[in-house]
């Protein structure tokens, strides 16, 4: 009797797996070990893997490895790697974040291993001090490389968000100085370096964090790209902020920048926005309230 309840589980999992891949275009398939425990993991992981006619994963507790079946032309296995890795599941190519392991009940909470996050660009670059650094022998002349690497590190992160950034600063002049072509233009050289950024290229930290933000910066991006209508513009500009501020927080600034805060905007709800200079203009209200606001955080 069991052994015919096995052969039906395994038909409809067969069939769902099926079925879910004839959604699939441009299907590509690849096995990787992805650490875990128990069938709470299983759902976990391949709800965190998975993407709609994108990506489908099917992860086996017994054996800790994953088919992963996906449309090669719009993700990659480490974009889906590091979708599970945020849902709290080590692969060997990336680490889970602390925080996002301490959260997993503890029947998941499985036994990690000693290994490092690897991005395309720190696969290539990792040196034979980093590696002494997995094997606690590390000198104080390997320690002087490792941080070389760091920095290295955080100047590619720059380069790739580099053009983001530098388009929302001109996006908030053109507010500040109530443009609404001018922002609109700006807004469409924002959204083309939006998708130009190539996540699989940013460091772990980076690149969670952007997973979370870039469909929302995208949104906004093309609601002010597609009017001159000033008010609408600000509404987006507003939630672009707060996204903003989250991944110039992560990527680790050369320069000051200045988070500030209109508390006026949206009806007395307020609203932030990142400054390069320490002196208030404000672009929800432009010469209207030029000075409203202040500075509440400084990120150095």
């Amino acid at each position: 009797m069991n052994s015919i309840k096995k052969i039906v589980t395994a038909i409809i999992v067969l069939l769902s797996v099926t079925i879910a891949n004839a959604q699939i275009k441009n299907i590509k398939t690849e096995t990787v070990k992805i650490y875990g425990n128990c069938g709470m993991c299983k759902t976990t992981i391949e709800k965190a893997g998975n993407l709609k006619k994108i990506a489908q994963v099917d992860w086996n507790k017994d054996t800790k490895m994953a088919l992963l079946t996906y449309d090669s032309q719009k993700t990659n296995q480490e974009e889906i790697l590091k979708r599970i890795a945020l849902a709290g599941y080590d692969s060997n190519s990336f680490l889970a974040p602390e925080t996002a392991y301490n959260n997993l009940p503890g029947c998941c909470q499985y036994d990690r291993e000693a290994k490092v996050a690897v991005t395309s660009e720190t696969k290539n670059d990792l040196s034979n001090s980093e590696q002494a650094k997995q094997m606690g022998t590390m000198t104080n002349h390997e320690s002087h490389d490792k941080n070389s690497g760091t920095l290295n590190q955080e100047q590619k992160t720059n380069n790739q968000l580099k053009p983001v950034f530098d388009r929302y600063f001109l996006l908030k002049d053109g507010l500040v100085k109530t443009d609404g072509k001018a922002v609109s233009l700006i807004a469409k050289d924002l959204l083309t370096a939006l998708n130009m950024v190539k996540m699989d290229e940013l460091p772990m930290d980076v690149h969670l964090v952007w997973m979370k933000v870039m469909n929302e910066l995208k949104e906004d991006a093309e609601h002010i790209s597609g009017t001159q209508d000033i008010k609408h513009q600000r509404d987006h500009f507003a939630t672009l902020s707060k996204n903003m501020y989250a991944l110039i927080k992560v990527s680790k600034m050369n320069e000051t920048i200045y988070y500030n805060n209109c508390p006026m905007f949206n009806d007395g709800k307020g609203a932030n926005w990142l400054s390069k200079e320490d002196a208030i203009k404000n672009p929800y209200y432009g010469s209207q309230m030029l000075s409203c606001g202040k500075t509440i955080e400084t990120i150095k």
